[in-house]
């Protein structure tokens, strides 16, 4: 096997040496590559001792570096924000990005409990009726569901519009100008035709309102009561029609409709998950230099990782009248302890500066300003 040449001390970088050529036209990366190539060796000890590496060997762990602290950046991003973002196009950019919080999921969230009374949400409420027979309280929801079209399973009744005829519309007889005298009560009982009285008394709002909480007080104790009952597939209304209504209207859903989670089902264009946030990798020449510490750090550890196996390939190497053995364990052992260490520490950093610690660190502020200024005296006003 020819010899294959190992780091001479210098390199050049040029677009087109790392696998991927995500930041290769970026000046501040195309400076900084061969000052990490040269920071790496040295601290894996050259010159006192050959670096087996090559300049695009750590041109792809600089590039893996930068990629990872994106990939952290926007993963903790993408937890931080994505209530926000859930259901918003993912033809924007977020990088570079402010993302403001909004009430957007959270009224989506809440829309489904007015959803059951039928205010808001996105469940369509349909309506029918049922042809009312005299005599007969008892009806099959299968025949209503078979001519609706739907499964009985899928139906759901929502509301059933069986009620007693408005208090108001026995209070005022036509012809009357309020609702007071015998002539009013007899409205009540079909006669209100005969008596066009007339009455120029002119009564409070609060004695009509009055006048028709007893009417409605007075059917509900006195009379069957307008209602109605669903056991099963099976509705009674009360009290038993007597022929002058001919249509009984209902509301209901259906429960496939309710239960169907799926609002988008082919997200085309559509924040749906966290994959699909449109973060893209960052740009290297807006890292600060905490962020380039940790990818130079993080650069190391690679290189370190990549020169341990190289080097496991020979567990030991012939020199004149003896052997040596190679330090690959050494250094795989320490490289792993390094890229975890690297990661956690950033990932802390982040969450402390999550909008969660950030506004506990100012409450606790807040109140420390507060207790220092309650030891200043305060200034006592003689008029």
């Amino acid at each position: 096997m020819a010899n294959i040449p190992i780091w001479q001390g210098s390199s050049t970088f040029a677009p087109g040496e790392t696998p991927f050529g995500f930041y290769d036209l970026d000046p501040d990366f195309q400076t900084d590559a061969d000052k990490v190539a040269t920071f790496v060796t040295r601290r894996l000890g050259y010159p006192l001792m050959d670096v087996e590496l090559q300049d695009i060997n750590i041109y792809a762990a600089f590039e893996e570096a930068v990629t990872t602290y994106g990939n952290e950046l926007y993963a903790y991003k993408v937890r931080e924000n994505y209530l926000y973002t859930e259901g918003n196009s993912t033809s924007i950019t977020a990088n570079n990005k402010l993302i403001s919080p909004n009430m957007g999921t959270t009224i989506r969230i809440a829309q489904q409990y007015g959803e059951e009374i039928g205010i808001g949400g996105d469940v369509k409420f349909h309506t029918g009726s049922i042809d009312i027979t005299r005599g007969q309280q008892y009806y099959n929801l299968d025949d209503f569901a078979t001519q609706e079209g739907i499964e009985n399973y899928d139906l759901e009744i929502k509301r059933v519009y069986y009620e007693a005829p408005p208090a108001v519309t026995r209070f005022f007889d036509p012809y009357a100008g309020s609702g007071t005298g015998m002539i009013n009560m007899l409205d009540s009982f079909g006669f209100g035709q005969y008596s066009p009285a007339i009455n120029f008394l002119l009564m409070p709002v609060s004695f009509d309102m009055q006048r028709i909480q007893a009417i409605e007080f007075n059917d509900q104790v006195r009379k069957s009561q307008y209602s109605f009952n669903i056991v099963g597939n099976e509705l009674q209304i009360f009290p038993i029609p007597d022929g002058s209504v001919s249509k009984l209207f209902l509301k209901y859903i259906k429960k496939s409709d309710r239960n169907n989670p799926y609002k988008n089902p082919q997200g085309s264009g559509v924040i749906t998950d966290v994959s699909k946030v449109p973060y893209q990798n960052p740009e290297y020449m807006l890292i600060n230099s905490i962020g380039r510490k940790w990818v130079f750090d993080y650069c190391l550890a690679l290189c370190k990782e990549m020169l341990g196996y190289i080097r496991g390939k020979y567990q030991t190497v012939p020199i004149p009248n003896a052997e040596t053995t190679l330090n690959h364990s050494d250094l795989i052992t320490a490289a792993t302890a390094e890229k975890t260490a690297l990661v956690e520490r950033l990932r802390l950093y982040f969450e402390e500066t999550s909008r969660e610690k950030l506004l506990e660190r100012k409450n606790l502020e807040a109140d420390a300003i507060n207790k220092d200024l309650g030891y200043s005296p305060y200034v006592i006003y003689i008029g």
